[in-house]
């Protein structure tokens, strides 16, 4: 028996949950539902149809003949509505217009200080939607929910940044409810490195069901995914890597009383401070990653150095949760390899060797489309439960 014959055998099954079964974007027929899900072809007849009326699903031609007419195959219709999906980080927005299977269709890039403040960041953001939604890729589909990353701590039930260090006149600012106010869709917000981990495990690691995203930029934060499911703790503040105390070993270049978090040793802003220290003009990250670029020897061994701190709090996560993947992104790490190679010279050596047998530790292979991407994602997810489906299909008839 199949995996979605036990899932569905004696069960009382919507349209919301035969429609799960097209998500993977395989067409099928009729028949093939039947067959999945082990209910009359009457019933599955039906809510296929009411899933072509809402639009949820669209004629794919026909399959091959067994004799008399061919079966007509049906699959999921990615252009049934639009996401808005918005990557907001310390000095830059990306807004994205997305369909539903998560593929980008355009997107704008644009400078933003996030401590402006969030009804100049978010009208900012919501003018550059609307020249998106005004484009002919974003025509013919209306829009169905927004998604938000933003670069601090999320209630993610409310969607209100909560305390958020490097967001000043945020703390429980209620960021659904005044996009809303132009958008009556439903917006979901998270932590960016939340919506980075899914955009990088969608893209590139679709297999993969454990798998640990490190951004290391401006701050230091990583996104959980355990089980295939995106871990966000009871609260939302899983993952706040930041603010762990970095652990001294015996061959650490930091003095004995230095034990300090991991964000004030190893962040973008902490190397920049580490290289002032030596005299060298350093401000931001952006200057790190430039001297990085252009071979200065004292900010690769510093980045080096940040990545063995990284790779001291990284090792413990691999002991506790052994993930198969960790992900690095981030500014910091779009650097070059040199981070890469001090988090994977520590985490191989102390971590458990069971841990580490199939550990794969790897720079982003998408970028920063991942943190957009994760966004949009995450809406699509609500947007296509079997709930809302069924919500959608009610709404038609």
């Amino acid at each position: 028996m199949s995996d979605a014959d036990r899932t569905f055998a004696g069960a009382s099954t919507g349209a919301g949950d035969i429609f799960q079964l097209l998500l993977d974007g395989q067409a099928r027929t009729k028949a093939d539902l039947v067959h999945l899900t082990g209910l009359a072809r009457s019933t599955v007849s039906a809510r296929v149809d009411a899933l072509l009326a809402a639009g949820l699903l669209v004629a794919a031609g026909e399959a091959a003949s067994t004799g008399g007419r061919p079966p007509s195959r049906v699959a999921f219709n990615p252009r049934a509505g639009l996401v808005l999906a918005v990557d907001l980080g310390a000095s830059h927005a990306t807004v994205a217009i997305a369909d539903l299977s998560g593929r980008i269709l355009s997107s704008r890039t644009h400078p933003l200080d996030i401590a402006s403040g969030p009804e100049i960041v978010l009208d900012r953001m919501l003018a550059e939607a609307q020249l998106l939604l005004a484009e002919g890729s974003a025509r013919g589909s209306s829009l169905v929910g927004v998604g938000i990353g933003v670069p601090g701590p999320v209630e993610h039930s409310t969607g209100r940044p909560y305390n958020p260090p490097i967001m000043p006149g945020w703390d429980r600012f209620d960021i659904p409810a005044y996009v809303q106010r132009t958008y009556d869709v439903p917006v979901l917000v998270d932590n960016d490195v939340n919506v980075l981990a899914l955009g990088e495990q969608t893209t590139s690691f679709p297999d993969t069901t454990d798998l640990i995203f490190v951004k290391v930029a401006t701050g230091i934060g990583a996104g959980i995914i355990a089980g295939g499911q995106l871990q966000r703790g009871a609260q939302g503040s899983a993952g706040d890597m930041g603010h762990v105390r970095v652990p001294r070993s015996a061959d650490s270049v930091h003095e004995a009383d230095e034990e300090r978090d991991l964000e004030d040793l190893a962040s973008g802003s902490a190397i920049a401070a580490s290289l002032r220290a030596q005299g060298i003009d350093a401000e931001t990250s952006r200057d790190v990653t430039e001297l990085v670029r252009t071979g200065n020897t004292a900010a690769i061994e510093a980045l080096r150095q940040a990545g063995r701190d990284v790779g001291e709090v990284l090792a413990t996560v691999v002991n506790l949760l052994n993930p198969s993947i960790i992900v690095l992104g981030g500014s910091i790490a779009r650097a070059g390899e040199h981070l890469l190679a001090g988090v994977r010279e520590v985490v191989y050596r102390r971590s458990i060797p069971l841990a580490t047998q199939h550990l794969a530790i790897v720079q982003s292979p998408t970028g920063e489309r991942a943190a957009v991407l994760g966004a949009a994602i995450m809406v699509a997810r609500e947007v296509l439960s079997p709930a809302n489906v069924d919500a959608r299909v009610a709404a038609t008839r």
